[in-house]
C-alpha cells in the first residue's frame, strides 16, 4: 500500500495523538487461583511488559516470578479486568480515575497474602 506522504504523516500523527486505553489488568495462576493485579495508562502495553519481564525473569513480584518459573507460562492467564471510561470533560484526570479503579479492583479481588501476589 503506497499512500501519499501527507496522508501517511497525518495517519502517523493521529496514531501518536490517540491516547492508549487505560485500565486494570490481572495475571491469574490457573493452578491455585492466585492473582496479580496492576493498572496502567496503557493497559495493553503493561500486560505485554509484565509478560516480557516474567519471561526474562525480572518481574517486580518475586512470588509471581517464582511460580511462573516453577509452573510455566501455560498455567497463567492475562486479562483486562476494567478500562477507564474516557470523558470529553477538560477537567477529566485519567491518572486519578485509574488510581480509583485500581484501588477498587485490588479490594474486590483480594489479591494479597495467600490469595495473590500483590503486596499491601
Amino acid at each position: 500500500m503506497n499512500l501519499p506522504t501527507e496522508t501517511r504523516r497525518a495517519l502517523i500523527r493521529q496514531y501518536k495523538e490517540t491516547p492508549r486505553p487505560a485500565g486494570v489488568y490481572a495475571i491469574r495462576n490457573r493452578l491455585d487461583g492466585r492473582i496479580y493485579v496492576g493498572g496502567s495508562l496503557d493497559v495493553e502495553g503493561a500486560m505485554n511488559r509484565a509478560r516480557f519481564e516474567l519471561n526474562m525473569r525480572s518481574h517486580r513480584s518475586k512470588a509471581l516470578l517464582r511460580d511462573w518459573i516453577a509452573h510455566g507460562a501455560d498455567h497463567f492467564s492475562f486479562e483486562v479486568v476494567d478500562r477507564v471510561k474516557e470523558r470529553k470533560d477538560p477537567d477529566f484526570d485519567r491518572k486519578a480515575e485509574l488510581e480509583k479503579l485500581l484501588s477498587l479492583w485490588l479490594e474486590e479481588l483480594q489479591c494479597f497474602g495467600a490469595n495473590g501476589y500483590n503486596t499491601p
